[in-house]
């Protein structure tokens, strides 16, 4: 038997409301797809963009200080636990710039070793210096040390346990209860290389 006339359009009609919402679901699905595609894009050009302006940073400033900071890295020796009981600071270089206080903004290279001699942490590597670290929050020891400093010079810090790491200790290399030394050269602040927006907002939504 037939299908009716109106029948025949009902159906026709059913599907190409399917067919359009098939189409439309479809559509959405691969400008959602493009789009992440676009966003995943535009990150890993931004990530691109500033870990080089980082390194480009990093290297002007090593390529300033590198040759009178490097001088300093055979200084670290081994010594005797017990003879640093109190904080010690020993000027190796007056600098001639703007003096550190406690809210001082200021960057610094730095060389620390333990009283076996062994550096654990330092700025100098393959030749070159890494990025300089900020100061401000540091252990009590750095913090209290380097007041008084003015950006460009160098110093020696005895610093004993409970201004170091105290009864927790830090790694293999400081365990619980060790007083460390620390050579360290202040600079003046140089300004953060900016985040970009597109890095910002994504760190942001997803902190």
């Amino acid at each position: 038997m037939a299908t009716p006339v109106s029948q025949r359009i009902g159906i026709w009609i059913i599907a190409v409301v399917l067919t359009i919402g098939t189409l439309g679901s479809f559509l959405a699905m691969a400008l959602s797809v493009q789009n992440n595609a676009t966003d995943t894009a535009s990150l890993q050009k931004a990530s691109t963009s500033y870990q080089a302006a980082i390194a480009a940073q990093t290297k002007e400033l090593s390529d300033k200080y590198y040759t009178e900071f490097s001088q300093y890295a055979s200084v670290p020796a081994a010594y005797s636990a017990d003879t640093i009981t109190a904080l010690t600071k020993t000027d190796l270089k007056v600098g001639d710039g703007e003096e550190i206080t406690s809210s001082t903004a200021y960057k610094a290279y730095y060389i620390g070793w333990n009283p076996k001699g062994v550096i654990f942490d330092q700025s100098i590597s393959a030749g070159a210096l890494k990025a300089p670290i900020a100061g401000g929050n540091l252990i009590s020891g750095w913090n209290e040390g380097v007041v008084g400093m003015k950006a460009g010079g160098v110093r020696e810090l005895d610093i004993p346990s409970d201004k170091a790491y105290g009864a927790t200790g830090s790694g293999a290399d400081i365990p619980a209860n060790t007083p460390i030394k620390f050579i360290v050269m202040v600079i003046p602040k140089v300004a953060d290389v900016p985040i970009p927006d597109v890095l910002l907002k994504y760190y942001q939504a997803n902190s």
